[in-house]
């Protein structure tokens, strides 16, 4: 009996899955053609207005200007260069002359008047027509040359400013042995014992001392002067160091007698300079801003300040 019942149910089973087999197939041959044609038209639905590209403009490139045509540098032009220094370690035997000096230490410009004795007479002018100590006189060089009838001249000794404090109550003074062209010998008392060089012009000749001492006070020579420092000796560079500034000098080579001032230098290589030069002797006056020079009614260098004495070169 139970053999029989679980028969029935097997068999019951089987014809339920069979019949639930056969209906899902009819569903899907049913609904297959349907679902194809649906998705076809999703597919073919039209775009959003929003996706049209809108028709490009195309507008007209503007021409380009063309760039100027540079012409080629020609391959053999010289760059300028300076024109090379003359060097002239000759001292001119007339007249004025400015000119590069070699020495070891290097290359300086010299400004120099040059006069033979033989045919030029060296003064010293002044001024003061006696001793002065405070608020002296005090002229441009122009003025001395014009009022002595000379063709040169330069500034003479080393004197007190006016516009130098410590000058106070010895304004424009000078305290160096000068005899000038009166025959007044300045200073005379308080130069006997005296250190510092001078140099004597009389007739065609010339002396330089080591020191003022050794002059006395004899008035039949032309001139006078006395200042620092001493360059040349008897054709030696004696003077040394120094800070660098425009030398005056005045000095010699036998009867002819030099002024003048080299430009930028030391003393000592003023005093190289003026050897190089071949002068035989050569002192220094005054130098910063009382330093002038002229030459035939010109100034080669100045006027700067007034002064209380000045060389002359006068013709004979």
């Amino acid at each position: 009996m139970r053999e029989t019942v679980l028969k029935f149910f097997s068999l019951l089973i089987s014809k339920f899955a069979f019949a639930f087999i056969i209906t899902t197939l009819l569903t899907g041959i049913i609904l297959i053609p349907f679902v194809i044609k649906n998705t076809y038209k999703i597919n073919q639905a039209p775009k959003p207005l929003l996706d049209i590209v809108p028709t490009k403009i195309i507008t007209k490139t503007p021409t380009a200007t063309p760039s100027p045509t540079l012409k080629p540098i020609p391959s053999n032009i010289i760059a300028p260069t300076s024109p090379p220094v003359v060097i002239n370690n000759v001292a001119p035997g007339s007249g004025y002359n400015r000119q590069t000096v070699a020495i070891s230490e290097g290359n300086f410009i010299v400004d120099i008047i040059a006069a033979d004795l033989n045919t030029t007479r060296v003064i010293v002018d002044t001024a003061s027509d006696s001793d002065c100590f405070d608020n002296c006189p005090v002229l441009p060089l122009s003025d001395y040359v014009s009022r002595s009838g000379g063709f040169a001249g330069i500034n003479g000794t080393y004197f007190c400013p006016a516009s130098y404090p410590s000058c106070a109550g010895k304004v424009n003074s000078f305290d160096l042995l000068v005899m000038n062209k009166n025959k007044y010998y300045f200073n005379s008392s308080n130069n006997v014992y005296s250190t510092n060089p001078a140099v004597i012009f009389y007739g065609n000749s010339v002396r330089f001392v080591g020191q003022a001492l050794e002059w006395g006070r004899d008035t039949g020579v032309d001139a006078v002067i006395s200042n620092f420092p001493l360059y040349v000796s008897g054709g030696n560079a004696v003077a040394q160091g120094g800070v660098r500034g425009f030398k005056s000098f005045i000095g010699n080579k036998g009867s002819t007698v030099y002024i003048g001032f080299v430009r930028n230098a030391t003393a000592g290589e003023t005093a190289k300079v003026l050897q190089a030069l071949g002068l035989e002797n050569a002192m220094g006056l005054d130098q910063g801003g009382s330093t002038a020079l002229m030459y035939n009614s010109s100034y080669i260098l100045g006027p700067g300040r007034g002064i209380p004495n000045a060389v002359l070169f006068v013709r004979k």
